[in-house]
């Protein structure tokens, strides 16, 4: 890769970043349901704690693949 595909690349990252913390910030009061979904497995016991967040993963998953389809449907 070229220095103009990582300067794109970097670009890009720093832009999800970016849009990423826009709405944790503004919209965090009510994103409380993501990491909560049925299917996510919380253990937790006295002096244990286990969290692992299937469902959440599986939702995540599913939107980045759309969001990399769709990107490349556009032929970036």
């Amino acid at each position: 890769m070229d220095n103009d595909g990582v300067g794109k690349v970097l670009i890009v990252i720093g832009g999800v970043v970016l849009i990423a913390g826009i709405v944790i910030y503004f919209f965090g009061s009510k994103l409380n349901w993501l990491g909560n979904l049925p299917g996510d497995i919380r253990i937790e016991r006295e002096n244990f704690r286990f969290y692992f967040p299937f469902t959440t993963l599986l939702l995540l998953n599913v939107l980045l693949y759309i969001i990399v389809r769709i990107w490349r449907w556009l032929n970036w």
